[in-house]
């Protein structure tokens, strides 16, 4: 999938695209106060990456040390999957891509959620 959907250049703009999103969320937006976007963008844009196949790596154990104390909630999450689904929806990733790319951010939730 990572080749089929751009490589990174084009991940890279599904992810700021769902950033915009997320950073316009009422219930998210909290989480991001203070946080260096630019940043972060790079590390999700690497995650998402790794998830479509491509050649970024992040561990879990990554995940769970940059998330530690963030009070991210189940509802926190089922938003942000909800999120990314529209987002990916928005970028053109057929159905059966957009479904196991969340999926595979499902099963991260143990990591992120408190």
């Amino acid at each position: 999938m990572f080749e089929k959907y751009g490589g990174f250049a084009e991940v890279r703009k599904v992810v700021s695209a769902f950033y915009d999103e997320v950073l316009d969320d009422n219930l998210l937006q909290r989480h991001f106060v203070g946080v260096n976007m630019r940043q972060l963008i790079d590390h999700q844009t690497k995650m998402i990456s790794s998830l479509l196949g491509g050649p970024a790596h992040l561990s879990k154990e990554e995940l769970a040390r940059a998330h530690r104390r963030r009070e991210i909630t189940e509802e926190d999450y089922d938003r942000l999957c909800d999120i990314l689904d529209e987002t990916l929806d928005d970028a053109g990733f057929e159905d059966a891509d957009r479904d196991a790319v969340v999926r595979e951010v499902e099963n991260l939730r143990s990591f992120i959620v408190e």
